[in-house]
């Protein structure tokens, strides 16, 4: 789990930096845009992390592809990052600032995971106890795989609620493997 102690450590230094400066905004529209472009493409990811390429290449090809296209201190982060050996934590770091933006903004993101498709009341029952859990307004992203068999697994930031039925089956079979017959 280094990635996401990773992750909130450095989301959450970037956070408190661009909210200082009033960049919370524009942090999130320029690192979402870099995040999209990551995930089409890692080949910059690569080689910015490639363990072989001298840091003074990487520092170059970054102000030199970013310095035009974002603000000054995001490039800055972005060389920290690679300064420290977390440049291939980037993606998360964003997920995580985005996670602190949305909460900051009064919102708050579940994911559903469920074996079938949720019915509307279903949702906005979830959504309700979300809120009352939270007090964030949900915004639910809902995922469907039949392996859970039923019930429905909640990931609330890096909280994890399992009402699955393979969850609760699972725990009888582990009760019952205590069990000693004589």
């Amino acid at each position: 789990m280094l990635s996401q102690e990773v992750a909130k450590a450095y989301a959450n230094g970037l956070f408190l930096s661009v909210k200082e400066k009033n960049l919370v905004d524009n942090a999130y529209d320029q690192f979402n845009a870099l995040k999209t472009m990551i995930s089409k493409d890692r080949t910059i990811i690569n080689f910015l992390s490639a363990p072989q390429v001298l840091d003074g290449h990487k520092l170059k090809v970054v102000r030199d592809v970013f310095e035009p296209r974002i603000e000054k201190l995001f490039v800055e982060f972005l060389i920290v990052l690679i300064n420290k050996n977390r440049i291939k934590f980037l993606a998360e770091i964003i997920d995580e600032f985005d996670r602190l933006v949305e909460a900051e903004r009064g919102i708050g993101r579940v994911t559903v995971i469920t074996a079938v498709p949720l019915i509307d009341s279903e949702r906005d029952n979830l959504k309700v106890q979300m809120h009352k859990k939270t007090n964030l307004e949900i915004v639910l992203e809902e995922k469907v795989d039949k392996s859970i068999i039923g019930g429905m697994i909640v990931i609330l930031h890096n909280e994890i609620i399992d009402g699955s039925v393979s969850h609760g089956l699972n725990m009888v079979e582990e009760q019952l493997d205590k069990v000693r017959v004589h």
